[in-house]
């Protein structure tokens, strides 16, 4: 009686797990659906509550406005470069920092991390840092989205704490015993041990470069602007006005509703390649995330 008890106790915890799961799943997933759907829709339909599900006269006018842009294929193309060149940067950096922090005989260990922690609460400000940019001759360059922040010290903690905790001291130790330089120990064991925190690092960084316009508003012309910007173009320059509702026919009305359709349409074109690329490292995600939670 007591076992039956347990079981159906743990049968209807399962339930209730899955139900709450749910529901949660639906809050954080329901948003992007809708402006999915709403780009699909007549934006009147969607403010007068009309759609729910699916899309409520169903149009493309609003990605025909956006794609309507010729800067658009510039900036995907753009983002693209700073993205992976970015990701490769920042990871490149994360892992050249955050191993020597995490060996205990390192020389002014503390210091460093010291240093390191200090730059999270204190910064130069935007003048100082856009300054800085300009004398080094970096200005109009791809690389001054990179190098100002080389080193995101948040995410240099958490791969940091990996390399402590979920690998092994006693098999890095034993490499070196038997003839293996540091260097070829961290290339040949410590990489291919840390591959979940590299997928998580590399999604981080990923979509960090990928939604970042503001970077590229002070740095770069116009020519160079990744898609976030692009877009952002697009949507100041179709928001209303006097003399824009003048030459449209249907007045403020029409234009007001093309912006809206341009709106959601710009959500789903900037979200839409890290929506594609997230399933595919998945797994990895969740097991940088999982990695270290139990220290055995």
């Amino acid at each position: 009686m007591n076992s039956k008890k347990r079981g159906l106790s743990d049968k209807t915890s399962d339930i209730i797990l899955v139900v709450i799961c749910t529901i949660v799943m639906l809050i954080v997933a329901y948003p992007l659906y809708y402006v999915l759907v709403a780009s699909f829709s007549n934006p009147y339909d969607v403010y007068a509550g009309k759609t729910f599900l699916l899309p409520s006269q169903f149009t493309l006018q609003g990605y025909t406005a956006v794609f309507a842009d010729p800067n658009i294929l510039s900036g995907y193309v753009n983002s693209i470069k700073y993205t992976v060149v970015g990701t490769i940067f920042s990871v490149v950096m994360l892992y050249i920092t955050a191993y020597p922090l995490a060996q205990k005989d390192l020389p002014g260990r503390k210091f460093f991390s010291i240093f390191f922690l200090i730059t999270m609460y204190f910064g130069g400000g935007l003048i100082p840092t856009f300054l800085v940019v300009k004398d080094t001759g970096l200005i109009d360059s791809m690389w001054a989205l990179f190098l100002p922040g080389g080193v995101a010290v948040s995410n240099m903690i958490i791969v940091r704490n990996y390399f402590q905790n979920s690998i092994p001291r006693e098999l890095i130790e034993a490499s070196e015993i038997d003839g293996c330089s540091k260097l070829r120990t961290f290339v040949k064991i410590v990489i291919p041990l840390s591959k979940p925190i590299l997928a998580v690092m590399v999604v981080f960084s990923m979509v960090a470069y990928w939604n970042d316009w503001f970077t590229a508003l002070i740095y770069l012309t116009a020519e160079k602007a990744p898609l976030p910007l692009v877009l952002r173009n697009v949507l100041i320059r179709s928001s209303a006005s006097a003399s824009q509702a003048a030459t449209i026919s249907g007045g403020y009305a029409e234009l007001q509703k093309l912006t809206e359709m341009i709106k959601f349409s710009s959500i789903i074109v900037a979200a839409a390649p890290m929506l594609i690329v997230y399933p595919f490292v998945q797994k990895y995600f969740e097991k940088g995330f999982m990695a270290g939670a139990v220290k055995g």
